[in-house]
């Protein structure tokens, strides 16, 4: 499952990551009522999340660079000041 959000698109990653975050808030829950089945899937969702997070950063800022290449150049606007 590592590597299983490569094909993902934004909003399906955005879902994913909240669905995780539900899910990584019902265990923290438990654990601390003291029924953890599996105490390790708490790293293993927090793991995935921080992974989520990732790729949703480098794909908002590839989406983000291309909008800033659309717009004036950096030393045209200093230039006009």
């Amino acid at each position: 499952m590592k590597n299983s959000f490569k094909e993902l698109k934004l909003d399906e990653l955005v879902a994913k990551r909240a669905e995780l975050r539900k899910k990584y808030f019902d265990l923290r829950f438990q654990a601390v009522v003291g029924h953890v089945e599996n105490p390790v899937q708490l790293r293993v969702l927090r793991r995935q999340i921080a992974r989520l997070e990732t790729r949703i950063g480098t794909a908002g800022a590839a989406g983000s660079a291309g909008a800033a290449s659309a717009q004036a150049p950096v030393g045209a606007a200093a230039a006009k000041k």
